[in-house]
């Protein structure tokens, strides 16, 4: 595929509802946490159990996609601890940029650009991923938001098991094995699907939102290396993992790719924001980073266009 076709089939259709977040942002007062929580309570579940219900992949690949989430997120994790320490930062930076480094937004923008990018495997790898994700995120995540809070790190387990989007992925596992799922014309699974797809544009009307409240100008000179390693080095250990792991599914290979390509999360903000503990005039977690995530989003559209026609052509995966 080229560059011009990867741009307008893949990445514009996500780009223009995301500008209209973006847009309504600007000129609008919009409490985003309260699309937030429908997207998480509600949408999201809907769009997990009736992707995985109706996905072709195989319990190997799923397995192999869950171990591949894994590798990927403690290596990055790893790389991006050691290139900080090596630059001498300090926490919270520190944490921050490991954060920054580590999870891609593999929800909101990471779901629609591997649907419009691979169809409905990609859809359902991506949703995999993102639920593989969510458990490291409260796991990991806040034990490098935290840093050394053991009452926190404990209670943040229990984080993972309030996610309905982990009982959805249960639910549709347990359904698979009993071969009980309902018919895809059915009024349930119908109105599954209905719900479900509503999810994707909320998550880009909600990253627009989310990018027109941030903060973009408290430390763009010091999120340089968090978005090297969050767009050039992340991609590169994915392949990296593919071959480790030996990925039967090319597509779904593929895919991997480009979801931990993804510019950096919106939910390592959160973690900053609850374990901020002050910055005394320094640069703070919170503010690396917002301004991480508004940068690599911005540096991610030329990134991902010319990482998709790659991907595409079969030349690296």
């Amino acid at each position: 595929m080229s560059l011009l076709s990867a741009l307008t089939s893949a990445i514009l259709p996500v780009l223009a509802v995301a500008a209209v977040g973006f847009l309504l942002g600007t000129v609008r007062d919009i409490e985003v946490s309260a699309l937030g929580t429908v997207t998480i309570y509600v949408l999201t579940p809907a769009l997990v159990f009736h992707s995985l219900t109706t996905s072709s992949l195989g319990g190997e690949t799923v397995l192999t996609l869950a171990a591949g989430v894994l590798v990927f997120t403690v290596g990055m994790a790893a790389v991006a601890e050691l290139v900080g320490r090596a630059l001498g930062e300090t926490e919270p930076v520190l944490g921050a940029l490991v954060l920054s480094s580590t999870f891609p937004n593999a929800g909101n923008y990471g779901i629609p650009l591997s649907q419009f990018a691979f169809d409905g495997v990609g859809r359902s790898t991506a949703i995999l991923y993102i639920a593989a994700q969510s458990v490291l995120t409260y796991t990991l995540g806040v034990y490098i938001a935290s840093r050394g809070d053991e009452t926190s790190n404990l209670a943040a387990v229990r984080e993972v098991f309030k996610l309905p989007l982990v009982y959805a992925v249960l639910a549709a596992g347990v359904v698979r094995f009993l071969g009980v799922v309902p018919p895809a014309d059915s009024a349930m699974m119908s109105t599954l699907k209905l719900t479900g797809d509503a999810a994707i544009p909320i998550m880009l009307l909600m990253l627009g939102i989310q990018l027109a409240n941030t903060d973009s100008g408290a430390a763009v000179a010091r999120v340089g290396v968090s978005n090297v390693l969050k767009l050039v080095v992340a991609p590169v250990f994915a392949v990296g993992v593919v071959f480790l792991l030996g990925f039967s599914d090319v597509t779904v290979a593929r895919v991997f790719v480009l979801e931990c390509a993804m510019p950096a999360a919106v939910t390592p903000l959160i973690l900053c924001i609850e374990y901020d503990h002050g910055s005394s005039g320094r640069l703070s977690g919170p503010e690396y980073v917002s301004t991480a995530i508004f940068v690599s989003t911005l540096a991610s559209v030329p990134v991902l266009t010319l990482l998709i026609a790659i991907l595409q052509s079969g030349a690296v995966v």
